[in-house]
């Protein structure tokens, strides 16, 4: 893990960044493979895993749960010896802290056991919506529900089987909700029917739940775009699994290049990536940078800047960074479509919107996205970031290019990516940012 910081992170501007690197594993795929592989039969390999807070949780969430969970034969590898989809019965506290994917796939993966679960997490998890999953679950047979009666954890599960038969879920909110049923369905008693109600967000990260569970054996059936098919009860088969550099994460570094005019290859990421969230790469096109795809990189080289409508309902991650970005444009950048992202470690559009004026951008905030009109000069301003990564290492991208930035609380990346500022000096070689 990285080791303890300043309370504020000072970083130099450095001219044209020019460079490579790879950034750790997705935390996407590796709390999916983690799930799937916890459920399969015999043990499975995870190769190129992430270790961060988010996937730690997971780690321990499962342990807690009976799945044996250990370091693997290489560096950034886990061996999970599978429960083949029978959870020991028990009663069980999880603590999922603040990890979203963490909550809300393991009180689907809950109802298939034997026992009672209760999952809480920080104070902001107990904002964090999730009666829409609960909802899906009890139709199909499962007993969950919100521990305070408003819609949030902590959730109290009441594991006795899933039975299976037809569920309607809400697409609007996470994608998250129709992910943990999705890789909870195949262990009922009987074959689900997942109907998806309202226009489904982040959808890229529904496709990447498909296809992790499909390298682990499971099948599903997409009859048509709000129609999933799931035959049960099936079987989770142990893999080997490699998993992919992270990229959301990735799109810090492209940014870099195109905030300096630099240039920057991320190896290892391209755009036939699981991830959604490389369509950044398009978005910094349309900006005017240049993207050169090859088959085990990608290359941003930055140039002259230019706003752009841009909707990314489908890479909301990568929502802060492009918020960022267009701080130095020519002309405003709209982001839409990413009204769900109020609903994450912080409501990030209020908080973007709040920190872009304090670097002097005039704001719009609308209530599914922003419009930002870049200022003349981006002026020196200490950034607080809410505990939310993002926020951290989106911001610290700013001071690249603009002498004087600080950002509060860098200790918060360590949720996805606890050494974003050791790779970010490597990356801009410079030899101290703190």
């Amino acid at each position: 893990m990285a080791p303890e910081m300043a309370e504020e992170f000072r970083i130099e501007p450095s001219g044209p960044v020019r460079g490579s690197g790879t950034p750790p594993g997705s935390k996407s795929i590796t709390n999916r493979a983690l799930v799937c592989a916890a459920l399969a039969d015999r043990e499975s390999v995870l190769t190129g895993a992430l270790r961060s807070e988010d996937t730690d949780v997971m780690v321990d969430c499962l342990r807690r749960l009976g799945v044996p969970i250990r370091p693997g034969p290489t560096e950034n590898s886990l061996s999970i010896t599978g429960c083949g989809g029978r959870l020991p019965p028990s009663q069980t506290e999880l603590c999922v802290a603040n990890s979203g994917t963490t909550s809300r796939f393991l009180t689907a993966i809950a109802t298939l056991g034997r026992g009672v679960y209760r999952l809480s997490g920080s104070p902001r998890m107990h904002e964090r919506p999730i009666q829409d999953l609960l909802d899906a679950l009890n139709q199909l047979g499962a007993d969950a529900l919100s521990e305070r009666r408003n819609g949030c954890p902590p959730v109290v599960v009441r594991g006795r089987g899933l039975r299976g038969g037809q569920a309607t879920i809400a697409g609007n909110v996470s994608s998250q909700f129709l992910s943990a049923l999705l890789m909870a369905a195949p262990l009922a008693d009987a074959p689900v029917e997942l109907l998806l109600e309202g226009e489904l967000v982040s959808q890229p990260y529904v496709e990447m739940t498909l296809k992790v569970m499909a390298a682990f054996g499971a099948v599903v059936h997409r009859a048509e775009a709000t129609r999933f098919v799931i035959p049960a009860p099936q079987s989770y088969r142990a893999s080997h699994y490699a998993i992919e550099p992270d990229a959301s994460a990735a799109s810090y570094f492209f940014a870099a290049a195109a905030i300096t005019a630099g240039q920057v290859t991320v190896e290892g990421l391209t755009r036939k990536s699981l991830q959604g969230d490389i369509g950044f790469c398009e978005c910094l096109r349309q900006m005017g940078c240049r993207v050169d795809d090859a088959p085990d990189r990608t290359t941003v080289t930055g140039a002259p800047l230019r706003g752009i409508d841009a909707n990314m309902a489908d890479i909301s991650d990568t929502a802060q960074t492009l918020a960022v970005v267009a701080l130095f444009a020519e002309g405003p950048t709209t982001i839409r479509g990413v009204g769900h992202i109020r609903h994450k470690e912080t409501d990030r559009l209020h908080a973007l919107a709040v920190e872009l004026r304090r670097l002097g951008a005039d704001i719009d905030e609308r209530p599914d996205g922003l419009r930002i009109t870049p200022p003349r000069r981006v002026r020196a301003a200490t950034v607080e970031t809410y505990n939310d990564h993002r926020m951290a290492m989106s911001f610290a991208l700013a001071g690249l290019a603009v002498p004087g930035i600080k950002i509060r609380d860098p200790q918060c990346v360590g949720k996805t990516y606890p050494n974003f500022f050791r790779d970010l000096t490597k990356l801009t070689g410079q030899r101290s940012l703190l």
